[in-house]
């Protein structure tokens, strides 16, 4: 990736990561923890990696996403909102009555959700239905699913992973977000998933594991996925939770809790410094 494109593009993702905690501070409640650690996953399929266009979210032919870890919606909809299919504003309503950013997405109230999620496994079923449709519509577009490390506990994941692998779906690429940890605490203690790279090799998928708060291992990625054929493609992204705000990074209790004003203020002076040190400007 040229180093230009790249410093827009972790730019881009700080500014997600305080419009997060805007929207879970302003609700008093939603997942800040897995939506700071993915979120330079969403900012690279939004602003580099799919073919969408934000003044026409129901663009025919446009690649598809779904969030099947429905509750890092915020992380989602500060995504969204930055690339511009609704004001940024709207972030502040999240999770308020009236407001179209419930606590999980709805494809029927929210520009830009193709899908609506919050049961964990589910998503990832109707992922490759929409790829099976794809390819029997003669639709070139691809479709991109994210789940967490602790959804695929669910056993509906690993049926959709054979039934992709069954059907061939090249155009599914699937992002397994590994930050080692759930609302209950370390996965490991929980359900081990590991190895999830073997695991998902024997269920017929094409393997890449990735540092997924990094872009230039992101893009090598994603490109390597694009170029599979006759098989579905997983990217294993190693995330952090909490990504960016150094106290909660790692810790499973920012799973599902948000700021009160001290944690917000100190948390946005983090995140205000590195948005400085990478070169943007105050306000920008």
């Amino acid at each position: 990736m040229q180093p230009a494109r790249k410093a827009e593009l972790e730019l881009t993702a700080c500014k997600v990561r305080q419009s997060i905690l805007d929207a879970t501070h302003a609700a008093k409640s939603g997942h800040p923890g897995g939506s700071l650690g993915a979120a330079d996953i969403f900012t690279y399929l939004y602003f580099e990696e799919m073919d969408i266009d934000p003044q026409n979210p129901q663009k025919p032919g446009r690649d598809r996403f779904v969030l099947s870890k429905g509750h890092t919606a915020p992380g989602l909809y500060a995504t969204l909102a930055h690339r511009g299919y609704f004001p940024l504003e709207d972030l502040l309503h999240l999770r308020q009555p009236g407001s179209h950013l419930q606590g999980h997405p709805s494809m029927k109230n929210t520009p830009g959700v193709d899908m609506s999620t919050g049961s964990l496994g589910q998503g990832i079923s109707a992922a490759c239905g929409m790829a099976l449709g794809a390819r029997i519509t003669g639709a070139e577009n691809r479709v991109y699913a994210l789940l967490g490390d602790g959804e695929i506990e669910e056993g509906q994941c690993w049926e959709a992973f054979m039934y992709a692998a069954h059907h061939k779906l090249d155009n599914l690429c699937v992002i397994i977000d590994v930050n080692g940890l759930q609302i209950d605490g370390p996965t490991a203690e929980v359900m081990d998933a590991q190895p999830i790279d073997k695991k998902m090799e024997a269920f017929g998928f094409a393997v890449f594991p990735v540092d997924g708060n990094d872009f230039d291992a992101l893009s090598a990625a994603f490109a390597a996925a694009r170029g599979v054929k006759g098989k579905p493609s997983v990217l294993v992204a190693n995330t952090t939770k909490g990504k960016g705000v150094c106290f909660m990074e790692g810790k499973a209790a920012w799973h599902g809790k948000a700021p009160n004003d001290e944690q917000y203020a100190e948390a946005k002076g983090e995140l205000d410094q590195t948005y400085t040190r990478l070169g943007g400007q105050a306000n920008g």
